[in-house]
């Protein structure tokens, strides 16, 4: 058989499994859409996508693949990379640790030895990550994060207003959290500022194959595969990978890892990325949220692909 055969035959088996997934779930109603952020209400229930991007740079996508949504917590693990770049391993470890919590994404709690948030994918964690973004100012960082997405993706992104406008406004919890931090000295710096910076990079725009190329690009060693840029130094891949792995999908980690068996992150607008390294990147979009924050039709496909496409790291006889 020839490469260009086998070729042809992976193409064909994504294109029909995630044709075949999307059809299979798209009728399942499940869940709710995010209200605590008003703007979130407003999201379409039926809305569903489903996006695979190889390290080579193939496309497969079905569904509402083109539709904008915010990224919300899925910007944890890129900024999360873009302050190991800033600061180094060893200093952000010093700022935020990296074991999963088994609460919810939201919950204010520290640990109560070192007083750091438990690890950089649940919001007290997330906010501490971001208050290290280096930059001169508000508008330097946000320009620095938004280049980093564009490394990532591949075009420039922007900021939805309306949703960082309701975020801002009634983010109380998360203004509580970033309090508890600064008088633990997990904060050095102004919090209205930092906090500002956290709901911008929840709510900047993208589509689930944006998705895809993101987690792609983190499976081909920090290179967009598609545009051929560096979007991280490859030596923090692992620790990137790592967190998702364990702390991802917030209190459904272990039972993730367990049954999808491959790193991971999920955000409250119903969108999920995973990541197989070496072989390609997911993107799945569906709003209606299970009790835990994770898309319900998003984590059934990941459990389905993981099972057809025997994508468990763990897996016995996996390919290399």
């Amino acid at each position: 058989m020839t490469d260009s055969q086998e070729s042809d035959i992976t193409t064909q088996s994504f294109l029909e499994v995630i044709k075949d997934l999307h059809s299979q779930y798209k009728s399942l109603s499940e869940g709710k859409v995010a209200n605590y952020i008003p703007e979130l209400a407003k999201l379409n229930p039926n809305l569903f996508s489903i996006c695979i991007v190889t390290v080579d740079g193939e496309i497969y996508e079905v569904g509402d693949y083109q539709q904008l949504f915010t990224i919300q917590s899925i910007s944890k693990v890129f900024v999360y990379g873009q302050a190991l770049e800033d600061h180094g391993k060893d200093y952000v470890l010093t700022r935020v640790g990296v074991e999963p919590t088994g609460d919810a994404f939201n919950a204010i709690i520290l640990d109560e030895k070192s007083k750091r948030p438990y690890n950089p994918m649940v919001n007290a964690g997330a906010i501490a990550t971001t208050s290290l973004i280096k930059g001169n100012g508000a508008t330097e960082k946000l320009n620095r994060l938004l280049e980093m997405y564009k490394r990532y993706i591949g075009r420039d992104v922007f900021v939805d207003i309306s949703v960082f406008t309701s975020e801002r406004s009634t983010g109380h919890r998360n203004r509580a959290t970033a309090h508890l931090m600064l008088n633990f000295g997990m904060i050095d710096q102004n919090i209205e500022e930092a906090l500002d910076l956290y709901f911008q990079q929840c709510s900047v725009l993208v589509t689930c194959k944006d998705l895809a190329v993101m987690a792609a690009t983190l499976a081909n060693k920090g290179v967009n595969p598609i545009t051929k840029e560096k979007a991280i130094d490859s030596q923090y891949i692992k620790d990137i990978l790592s967190v998702m792995y364990t702390c991802g999908m917030y209190n459904f980690a272990g039972e993730w890892a367990y049954k999808v068996g491959i790193p991971a992150k999920s955000g409250v607008c119903g969108g999920i990325i995973a990541v197989v390294p070496g072989k390609m990147g997911i993107g799945v979009f569906s709003p209606l949220l299970d009790m835990r924050g994770n898309s319900v039709r998003g984590v059934k496909v990941c459990e389905e692909l993981s099972h057809r496409l025997g994508l468990h790291l763990f897996e016995s006889g996996k390919n290399s």
